[in-house]
């Protein structure tokens, strides 16, 4: 008989996903040996600390009852998408019908940098595009509680020579280049990942943007130099929009593409070169004609903002990161005038509620 498995609803886990569960598991168990030390403008971990139980905590309860509401599996996929101005980390879970659902909105309790890319080590900025999380990424031994990092840079990233390392999200409300949230967001956010990892998934994907992705946005911040990049970010958001899937992710000619499939056959695995020129392709016509139709739509919103004269973002903020209101609120953060010059919100440990 085979045994019943711990958080997974009480239903007996056939023997291939039972096997995956335990790899999941023990992989998440060691991965803080494969972190190594930390690196100048990255977030530190470490891997002397011993792995406790907070890292095999359970998904909370009040979670996996809006989950069954849902028409969720414990163990289904999930996908994690970041915003940096509204300081919002959102966790997306896939249902019963193959689709992913919002499940749940978390506040970020600290980023780091301005908005724009991570271009260099020490920059402080927190990493846009999108990005792939194993469960050897997942580190249960973190200096800020639990992390799991972003694996940048990713082949985009690369690419264009951008350096950085250990770049994570994490807990302890502090950054230095990382999404910091939390202990107990984190808490929460890991054991999701964990469990997805059980269920079978192999990797999720962070989607992480320097704002939502609406026409008013855009048009606030049309003047940035970032736009180029920003809109091609876009285009992977509203593929996912339309499809309430994680889009496939690919890197030639030196920018992302999206839905990429071998033309006429796209069970065929096309080889996708981050430096040359891109294969002949074609996306799915009815995810391409969904894309067309939402950035048609798009499109005609941000040029009526434009003529009506809607007032541009500066270019560079003054502003070292954000934090999310809610925890401004709570946690009452210092400000304080960085070394650049830019107001910076530095938040005490004395009393601080993890």
């Amino acid at each position: 008989m085979l045994p019943r498995a711990i958080g997974n609803g009480g239903r007996t886990l056939k023997p291939g996903k039972l096997i995956a569960r335990r790899s999941a598991l023990r992989t998440i168990a060691n991965s803080a040996a494969l972190l190594g030390t930390a690196a100048l403008g990255g977030c530190q971990t470490d891997i002397l600390a011993t792995a406790d139980t907070k890292a095999i905590a359970p998904v909370p309860r009040t979670l996996r009852a809006k989950m069954a509401t849902l028409n969720m599996e414990l163990g289904s996929p999930i996908l994690l998408r970041v915003f940096k101005v509204e300081a919002e980390l959102e966790v997306w879970k896939e249902d019963r019908k193959g689709r992913f659902a919002l499940l749940k909105i978390y506040p970020i309790c600290k980023w780091s940098g301005d908005l724009g890319p991570k271009i260099r080590e020490g920059d402080r900025q927190t990493p846009e595009g999108f990005y792939d999380i194993t469960p050897a990424q997942m580190n249960p031994n973190s200096e800020y509680y639990l992390s799991f990092n972003l694996g940048f840079p990713n082949a985009f990233d690369r690419v264009h020579e951008r350096t950085g390392t250990h770049l994570m999200v994490h807990g302890d409300c502090s950054s230095q280049g990382c999404y910091a949230m939390t202990d107990a967001q984190i808490l929460e956010i890991f054991a999701l990942g964990r469990e997805s990892f059980s269920g079978g998934q192999r990797s999720f994907q962070v989607q992480a943007f320097p704002f939502r992705m609406t026409p008013a946005n855009m048009a606030r911040h049309r003047g940035n130099p970032h736009m180029p990049f920003w809109r091609m970010l876009k285009e992977g958001n509203d593929h996912f929009e339309v499809t309430s899937r994680p889009p496939k992710v690919d890197v030639c000619n030196k920018r992302y593409v999206f839905n990429a499939f071998a033309p006429g056959d796209h069970a065929f695995q096309l080889k996708f070169d981050p430096y040359g020129e891109c294969p002949a392709y074609e996306v799915p016509t009815e995810i391409a004609q969904a894309v067309r139709n939402k950035q048609r739509r798009d499109d005609q919103e941000f040029e009526q903002l434009v003529s009506q004269g809607v007032e541009t973002a500066p270019i560079k903020s003054g502003r070292d990161g954000g934090m999310h209101p809610t925890w401004v609120s709570k946690l009452r953060p210092r400000e304080i005038i960085d070394e650049h010059g830019n107001l910076k919100l530095v938040v005490s440990k004395t009393g601080f509620s993890r």
